[in-house]
């Protein structure tokens, strides 16, 4: 029992410690409803798509791998998502945009931090990425303000909203 106890404890510290706020197929449930059936998939990007991503996104892509989410309603897709790994300052975020079919961002939801937390973002601020599509700059200090003292989770999510509305246009909406 009390290697259970012990077991236990520092699987509970662990999981803590890695940041973990929600899994990305509970924030697609919780964002669309249970009733949709959901997709998981990593897409490669050959090198002709990755530089027509990082030209429409204007960022720097550190991976050709996504991991991807399509997401359906009886049978009809009515989405993706797309989770994003970047570095804030010196640790890992993973932040996950549920993009519409009409390749407008619906909910952008942060699914691992592990930074202090302190540097997440507030949902208000979050919230303004709702509605945006490609069309939009998504440039922090211009059309996204950014947050004292977190301004590196601002930059890191205004280009991961670029990136993944990118990656909608050029490789999902097929």
């Amino acid at each position: 029992m009390r290697l259970f106890v012990l077991s236990l404890t520092l699987l509970i510290s662990l999981s803590l410690h890695a940041g973990v706020l929600i899994s990305p197929q509970d924030a697609i449930l919780q964002d669309y409803g249970p009733h949709v059936t959901i997709k998981k998939k990593s897409l490669l990007l050959n090198k002709a798509q990755a530089k027509q991503l990082s030209t429409r996104a204007k960022a720097k892509l550190t991976t050709r791998i996504f991991r991807t989410y399509s997401i359906d309603d009886r049978e009809k897709r009515v989405g993706h998502a797309v989770l994003l790994n970047g570095k804030v300052r010196t640790k890992n975020a993973a932040v996950l945009y549920l993009i519409d079919m009409n390749g407008t961002i619906r909910a952008v939801e942060i699914v691992a931090f592990n930074e202090p937390p302190e540097y997440i973002p507030a949902s208000g601020w979050i919230a303004q990425f709702k509605g945006k599509s490609v069309k939009d700059e998504l440039r922090v200090d211009r059309d996204i303000p950014t947050i004292t003292g977190a301004t590196m989770s601002a930059r890191n999510i205004a280009e991961g909203a670029r990136v993944a509305l990118a990656l909608f246009e050029t490789v999902l909406r097929q």
